[in-house]
């Protein structure tokens, strides 16, 4: 069966640009349906199956509203919106296979949001002005690629032809390459790892998948933990390994690496056996150092540069403390099996003895914060051994397992 790709963006503004790439797409033999989120107008270049009245209406307002009110950013917000509605009851109704879409930092939010909300796996490109820097609020946990523009989204020129060619051969490409049908029916865990404790997470998933299980790896910067958080909301996994819980150490300080104020709460909603370490809140994570905020610097704290474009600060006892509170109260709001395992020898590579970063005070603030807070029911397990110990790997898969068993 022919595959279809969904080309969503403003066509009142982007018009010449999509009547290129849709002539693209239909000489490759495939279909194409045209959704125009262009709240000034339309095009006049190809047919278009779903214009912007239709998008308003899926947000709960009229397109003529939008245009009275004169507001562009309001217009912007409402039609992410009704693009976002449109594209997941479309794709729920089978009518595309991928989806393509072109814009600057306004544009790329509509096209965004509605690739946002369809599953992991649909081809979703982006050709964007601003692919690069922080991206995360186009990106989100999704698998899009953002396609940088090199040029404006203006017009179709010698170098521009080139970029949307590419681009949209990206989703050609990817439509025309099967994926494998999955024959694996392990149940799945999840693991948060960092590069200070990929010692323990891989040992944890070498013993786990000797007992029968898949394990997931998420790379624990924020949005590795807010994606296996989301895939545990999608109801996708068993069981978590929540071995490296760093994010919430940049939540709390302003870090680049935080997941959000939720982190730690979908296992627990989920009713899935959830294992919190501790791992990795000894430290907050900076990018280059003229990146770490002065107030930081005047306070005299201990730093280490991981990178040329990482730079780790000791969490204090103070943070500790807050930390171990927070750890507490996601706990405690759990329905499933939770339990703590606490590495009493440190809570990361440089928690070590004798290195930098080692600070039993702080470290015993953490843990001591857990145990005054969570509920009585939920069990703390204490192991005199750092995280990254052969023995602690194997403890920690020995406790989930008790819990999945459960």
């Amino acid at each position: 069966m022919t595959k279809t790709v969904l080309l969503i963006g403003a066509f009142d503004s982007k018009g010449p640009e999509y009547a290129f790439v849709r002539d693209v797409v239909l000489a490759n033999g495939l279909e194409v349906l045209t959704v125009n989120t262009g709240v000034l107008g339309t095009t006049s270049l190809f047919p278009v199956d779903v214009e912007a009245t239709e998008v308003a209406e899926a947000a709960g307002i009229s397109l003529e509203q939008i245009r009275k009110t004169g507001d562009r950013g309001q217009a912007m917000v409402v039609m992410a919106q009704g693009a976002e509605a449109m594209a997941g009851k479309m794709y729920a109704d089978g009518r595309f296979d991928a989806i393509f879409g072109m814009g600057g930092s306004g544009g790329s939010t509509m096209v965004t949001a509605a690739m946002r909300c369809l599953p992991l796996g649909v081809p979703k490109v982006c050709v964007c002005t601003v692919a690069s820097g922080d991206t995360s609020n186009y990106v989100g946990t999704s698998d899009i690629i953002l396609f940088p523009s090199a040029t404006d989204v203006s017009g179709v020129n010698r170098i521009s032809r080139v970029t949307y060619t590419r681009a949209i051969g990206a989703v050609i490409g990817m439509l025309q390459t099967e994926v494998s049908p999955a024959i694996d029916d392990r149940p799945i865990v999840a693991a948060s790892m960092f590069g200070n404790t990929t010692t323990c997470v891989d040992a944890c998933r070498d013993l786990l998948e000797a007992a029968g299980y898949e394990v997931l790896v998420f790379h624990a910067v924020g949005t590795g933990g807010q994606t296996m958080e989301s895939l545990i909301d999608q109801g996708l996994i068993d069981a978590c390994l929540d071995i490296t819980t760093t994010e919430w150490a940049d939540e709390l300080c302003g870090g680049v690496f935080s997941a959000g104020p939720t982190r730690l709460e979908a296992a627990g909603r989920a009713g899935i056996p959830h294992l919190i370490v501790p791992g990795c809140v000894d430290m907050v994570n900076f990018n280059a150092p003229d990146t770490v905020p002065q107030q930081f610097l005047d306070d005299g704290r201990l730093f280490y540069h991981w990178n040329t474009s990482v730079t780790l600060m000791r969490t204090n006892l103070e943070e500790n403390r807050q930390l171990g509170k927070i750890f507490a109260d996601k706990a405690n709001q759990a329905s499933g099996p939770i339990a703590f395992l606490l590495p009493l020898g440190g809570i990361s590579i440089l928690d070590s003895d004798g290195e930098l970063f080692c600070d039993r005070e702080a470290d015993k603030a953490l843990f001591d914060a857990i145990k005054e807070n969570v509920n009585a029911d939920i069990p703390i397990h204490e192991m005199e051994a750092n995280i990254n110990a052969p023995d602690f790997s194997a403890r920690a898969v020995e406790l989930l397992l008790e819990m999945t068993r459960r």
